[in-house]
């Protein structure tokens, strides 16, 4: 009897324990040391640093004192746990500030992992019932042309002030979504704007690529002009993360033929876009790599055979030495539509890092950029404006003025240090 009655006892403890939550306060000082104020700064907490966690991260609380912050956790690597945990801050300069971060294995009452959303993600398939299913991931041969089967043509990425796709076809080429107002949109017009739609304010494809480079697209480069990723075995996108604050998504090529050799390599490119943002980072991983000849760039916008100008607007642009391509210019968004969208004005540029940069070049279309990996990798910058914009740039002069100030604020982060608690 008392065996029986000690096994009851051993089991409901048991069963207590295994209910209560594991958790972890940690805090995390933010150090902005730059002469110049930051917005919506991200901060990422790789959780693999947070020493003695000891358990899977499910939920997260992160405050300000006593004041919640909106934060995600995500998984990069798809294996189903999380590795780091996500959120965007204003800091000025030279200020510092101290947030404390409750980990813990299971939904608390405290979780702040909820928040509007500022970032907005889909790969969908097209279908007859027009439901358009969500999708994590499409791969398909390099051989099938499904380009019309994916909902809006590729991965569709947004923030606030700007949206992105990537056409899942052999131009890979980046199209761009400009907008009025500084709101998520895509949900809506899902890059397919109504006259009715653009009509109560909405914003529009604002970019006709063509044979162009379209806006920091990464090509390969042949006979030093960009190019398409025509032989390949494999291509494929992804969704890595799909929260309200950030979002990562992935483009890939497997077996990739390269010109005078028999052997085949693989590239991901992993594109990242955060709310608050106009900017994309672009990620290039590369996989036996013998002929690193690959480039980004903007193209000429408004640049046509006969050299007239959309109105009024001469296309301008420039290659810098210093990592910087930028253009300004007008165009119709879709050539095959020109009695239902007016020309629309934007501004593209791109920031490499100049150690990947091995060549410039500007053709009838482009500016463009030969790269380099470093050990097989390599990384840039992409962003754009659009005249449409309440809250933008409205001339050549304001868009370009406003790039140093934009490549400084990528080159120079916050600081993040632990602190013992």
């Amino acid at each position: 009897m008392k065996k029986i009655v000690v096994g009851i006892l051993w089991f409901c403890a048991c069963s207590v324990m295994m209910a209560q939550s594991l958790s972890r306060v940690v805090s995390v000082e933010i150090v902005n040391d730059n002469n110049f104020d930051k917005v919506d700064e991200p901060v990422v907490i790789k959780l693999k640093d947070i020493r003695k966690l000891g358990f899977p991260v499910r939920y997260a609380n992160v405050k300000e004192g006593q004041k919640s912050v909106a934060c995600q956790l995500d998984d990069m690597d798809g294996d189903l746990v999380n590795d780091e945990l996500f959120f965007v801050t204003d800091i000025k300069a030279g200020e510092k500030k101290m947030f404390d971060i409750r980990l813990a294995d299971t939904k608390d009452e405290g979780d702040s992992m909820e928040s509007s959303q500022r970032i907005y993600t889909a790969l969908q398939f097209r279908d007859k019932k027009d439901k358009h299913p969500d999708l994590l991931r499409v791969e398909a041969p390099g051989s099938t042309n499904i380009f019309n089967d994916i909902y809006m043509h590729g991965i569709t990425i947004e923030s606030e002030l700007t949206g992105y796709r990537i056409y899942f076809d052999e131009r890979q080429n980046i199209d761009l979504y400009g907008k009025k107002y500084r709101r998520i949109e895509l949900p809506v017009t899902q890059f397919y704007t109504s006259v009715q739609q653009l009509s109560e304010g909405y914003g529009v494809d604002v970019l006709w690529a063509g044979k162009a480079i379209g806006c920091g697209s990464f090509k390969r480069l042949v006979d030093d002009k960009p190019a398409n990723w025509t032989d390949v075995a494999v291509r494929g996108q992804r969704v890595v993360t799909q929260g309200a604050l950030r979002t990562v998504v992935e483009v890939y090529d497997l077996g990739v033929a390269a010109k005078g050799t028999a052997e085949r390599c693989d590239v991901h490119q992993y594109y990242t876009l955060i709310a608050g943002h106009r900017d994309l980072r672009v990620d290039v991983k590369m996989k036996n790599v013998r002929d690193d000849r690959f480039c980004t760039g903007v193209q000429k916008v408004g640049v046509t055979a006969t050299d007239s100008v959309r109105r009024g607007h001469k296309p301008e642009g420039f290659i810098r030495k210093d990592g910087i391509i930028a253009s300004w210019g007008c165009d119709y968004p879709d050539m095959g539509k020109k009695q239902m969208w007016a020309p629309e004005l934007i501004g593209m540029a791109v920031y490499v890092p100049t150690q990947y940069i091995c060549a410039e070049y500007e053709d009838e279309l482009n500016y463009t950029y030969g790269l380099k990996g470093v050990s097989g990798e390599l990384h840039y910058y992409v962003t754009f404006c659009a005249d449409k914009e309440e809250q933008g740039y409205h001339s050549a002069k304001e868009w370009f003025g406003s790039l140093d100030a934009w490549k400084e604020n990528l080159q120079k982060t916050v600081k993040i240090r632990f602190l013992k608690k």
